[in-house]
């Protein structure tokens, strides 16, 4: 490459003030998932909170994540809008859902009574009613129909066209949805 384009570098130095630098190197799918589960640990090695080390982005100018619904539901389940150890982006609406150790990019709803634990879920994705999903991907503006059950039978969500990562994983890209729910095999 330098033999045929301009090329430059840049010094990094660690100023995320741990025992150990940050580094992860993110080239599979099962590494992309790890440094993401990172990031909601209680004490990151890469700490997204450190003033001293601001990370500098694009912020969309959304409103703040809103938690609603803390009642009884149909035959006696409760409904309650939670998030616990997650990052809960701008625009993001828990509507009587409950969320775990994920991340939830901006847009997002988890609808009443729906279960999502260790995900990643991109912008615009809709969680449907008594959905569960677990060590999941998913994409951008994928809608989960109600009812559904990802990440929990390795073997069906296989069978339903769905990328199973080598240490489980499921990954669900916008455009095999419609597919894979239509199967129902």
């Amino acid at each position: 490459m330098i033999a045929s384009h301009q090329v430059h570098a840049f010094r990094f130095r660690d100023q995320n003030r741990k025992a150990t630098p940050y580094w992860r190197d993110v080239g599979t799918l099962d590494a992309y998932y790890q440094a993401n589960m990172d990031l909601v640990a209680v004490d990151p090695v890469l700490n997204l909170y450190d003033k001293e080390w601001p990370i500098r982005t694009f912020q969309p100018q959304l409103p703040p994540p809103k938690f609603v619904f803390s009642d009884e539901g149909a035959k006696g389940q409760v409904r309650r809008g939670e998030a616990h150890d997650s990052m809960v982006c701008q625009g993001c609406i828990i509507s009587g859902g409950h969320v775990s150790h994920s991340i939830l990019s901006t847009n997002v709803r988890v609808n009443s009574y729906a279960l999502v634990e260790n995900s990643i879920l991109f912008d615009g994705v809709d969680v449907g009613r008594h959905c569960r999903v677990r060590r999941t991907i998913i994409d951008k503006d994928v809608k989960i129909p109600p009812h559904s059950t990802i990440g929990y039978d390795l073997e069906h969500d296989r069978r339903r066209g769905f990328t199973v990562t080598d240490q489980g994983i499921v990954v669900i890209p916008k455009a095999e949805l419609e597919e894979a729910f239509a199967r129902k095999s």
